[in-house]
C-alpha cells in the first residue's frame, strides 16, 4: 500500500485518502441538500483522521472553479476540517452562488492538506521571488489586518513568481506591486493533494 510523506511526516495510505474523500463528500451532499451531518466516531477511524490538521476544499464543475475554502491553521481533526470545509466551498464561497442539489454529480472535489506554515526572512523586498518554489510552495502574504493566501495549484496558472506574487497582492486587496515595495509577512506550507477522481471508481 503506497504511503505520501508531507514535509513534517504527515502520511496517508491511498485507503485513507480515498476514506477522506468519502468523508467530505458525503459531507459536501448532505450540506446541499440541507441535512445535518452525521456525527462521527473518531473511535473507529483511522489514527491519521484523528490529527489536528488544516485543509482547503476546491470545488470543480466542468473544470471551473465552483467553490474553495479552507483553514491555514490547524484546529480540529482532520477529518472533521475536511467535513466542514466541504461544505463551506459549497455554500459560503461569496464568488458563486450556493450550490444546488441539481449540481452534485457534476461537481468535483479536491482535498488540500496543508502542513504547518513556515515564515520566510527577508530584508529586500527584490529577493522575495527568489525565495519561494513554483509549483511547490502554497504563499500566504499579511499586511496589517490583511491576509491573502494561493495553494499551490495557482502555479499551474500563474507560474511566474512575480506575477504570482502581484495577484495575491490583489487579492489581499492593496496594490500589486507592494510586493516589490515593502517587506510583508510571508509564509509558506505545501500540500497533500487528494483528488475525488483519483480515488474513486467512477
Amino acid at each position: 500500500m503506497l504511503l505520501e510523506k508531507a514535509m513534517d511526516g504527515f502520511e496517508l495510505t491511498n485507503d485513507e485518502k480515498a476514506l477522506l474523500l468519502k468523508h467530505a463528500r458525503q459531507a459536501l451532499e448532505c450540506g446541499v441538500r440541507g441535512e445535518p451531518l452525521e456525527p462521527l466516531d473518531l473511535s473507529k477511524l483511522p489514527t491519521v483522521f484523528k490529527t489536528h490538521a488544516a485543509t482547503f476544499v476546491t470545488l470543480t464543475k466542468d473544470g471551473m472553479l465552483r467553490g474553495c475554502i479552507g483553514a491555514l491553521e490547524a484546529t480540529i481533526s482532520l477529518v472533521e476540517d475536511a467535513r466542514q470545509h466541504a461544505v463551506a466551498a459549497a455554500l459560503q464561497d461569496y464568488r458563486f452562488p450556493p450550490v444546488q442539489p441539481s449540481e452534485l454529480g457534476d461537481i468535483r472535489l479536491e482535498l488540500s492538506i496543508l502542513t504547518p506554515l513556515e515564515r520566510l526572512d527577508y530584508t529586500e523586498p527584490g529577493d522575495l521571488p527568489k525565495l519561494i518554489q513554483p509549483g511547490v510552495d502554497g504563499v500566504v502574504l499579511r499586511q496589517d489586518w490583511q491576509r491573502a493566501t494561493f495553494l499551490p495549484q495557482v502555479w499551474e496558472k500563474i507560474p511566474s513568481p512575480e506575477d504570482f506574487l502581484s495577484r495575491l497582492c490583489e487579492k489581499m486587496g492593496a496594490q500589486p506591486d507592494l510586493w516589490r515595495r515593502k517587506t510583508l509577512s510571508v509564509f509558506t506550507y505545501r500540500v497533500i493533494k487528494i483528488h475525488e477522481e483519483e480515488n474513486t471508481d467512477t
